[in-house]
């Protein structure tokens, strides 16, 4: 048994709470939405890890259905939110707008929900064109979704997570453009923009989405090399690709090539890897540090009773 998967899992989805309250002050639609997808994805390989461990068994088969289309709304939701919050943060740093009305904070908000959540549901209704069969189970990762490898698979699947990953890159370059042009006078700016955002935070969630976008794009580029290694399986038509699909393929580990369950491991570890490196921006930042004496003094009050210390005074004294 892989111990350290259920482990690895269960604490990156709890670290990956711990931003939640200033981004939701901050009503940050994108980051947010990066914070429940990254949870939710841990959730599940949590516990596929504690179900399948050292077994193959067909059990929860529903949770596997539900688990497998949320693993891969995961794929496109991560990069289309990095890409929604880097086109709020290039806009909050241009010259187009000065400040921030509510009709403009409105039609942002629509955006981003249909962004991070309408495209992914969008991209888990089209993967069923190119899922072969129901899913696969693979002894102590569980549960996993099926691709039928072909043409159609490329630009439905395979494709759209890395042209998200790609347009990040471009935004993020024009709004960090736009940070080092006016660096003397940028917090006035922001000040004026209305956002609440520091230059600090600024920066934090620029650098966060694109090191997420180097990441993912490497993850996906070298995913896509290793899946079509064999080539590409011939697209007959929509019976032929869903012909047996509620065949549910088992794969024990001893059964594995070599080379197929390294590649497993080291693609299980991309979201783990993930939610650590998103919590390492803002753990240690100066909204977190707030937060954190915040969470201190409440325990103190709350659950210690034990009262704040006054502040002392120091008398002025004159000497002659």
């Amino acid at each position: 048994m892989h111990v350290e998967l259920p482990i690895a899992a269960f604490i990156a989805a709890f670290v990956v709470l711990i931003p939640i309250p200033w981004h939701w002050r901050a009503r940050q639609v994108s980051t947010l939405s990066i914070i429940i997808w990254l949870f939710l994805s841990n959730i599940i390989y949590a516990v596929n890890a504690i179900i399948w461990s050292d077994n193959v068994r067909v059990v929860m088969p529903v949770w596997c259905d539900i688990a497998t289309k949320l693993q891969m709304g995961s794929n496109v939701a991560l990069p289309a939110a990095c890409l929604c919050l880097c086109i709020h943060l290039e806009r909050i740093a241009s010259v187009r707008q000065v400040s921030i009305d509510r009709k403009m904070k409105q039609r942002w908000f629509v955006f981003d929900i249909l962004m991070c959540w309408g495209l992914p549901i969008i991209y888990m209704a089209l993967h069923y064109v190119v899922q072969g069969h129901r899913f696969d189970i693979v002894e102590d990762f569980g549960c996993r979704p099926t691709t039928y490898v072909s043409v159609a698979a490329i630009f439905l699947v395979f494709l759209p997570p890395m042209i998200l990953s790609m347009a990040t890159f471009i935004v993020a370059g024009l709004a960090l453009r736009h940070f080092f042009r006016r660096r003397a006078s940028f917090s006035k700016h922001l000040q004026n923009s209305q956002s609440g955002l520091s230059s600090s935070h600024y920066f934090r969630l620029i650098l966060m989405s694109l090191v997420e976008m180097v990441w993912s794009l490497t993850i996906s580029s070298l995913n896509v090399a290793f899946t079509t290694r064999g080539g590409l399986r011939p697209w007959h038509d929509w019976n032929f690709v869903h012909s047996g699909f509620l065949q549910v393929g088992q794969f024990p580990l001893a059964v594995v090539p070599e080379g197929i369950r390294r590649w497993t491991f080291a693609l299980w570890w991309a979201i783990p890897v993930s939610t650590f490196v998103f919590v390492a921006f803002f753990a240690s930042g100066e909204e977190a540090m707030k937060e954190y004496r915040a969470i201190y003094q409440w325990c103190r009050r709350v659950v210690l009773r034990r009262p704040l210390a006054a502040p002392v005074r120091v008398s002025q004294f004159s000497y002659k």
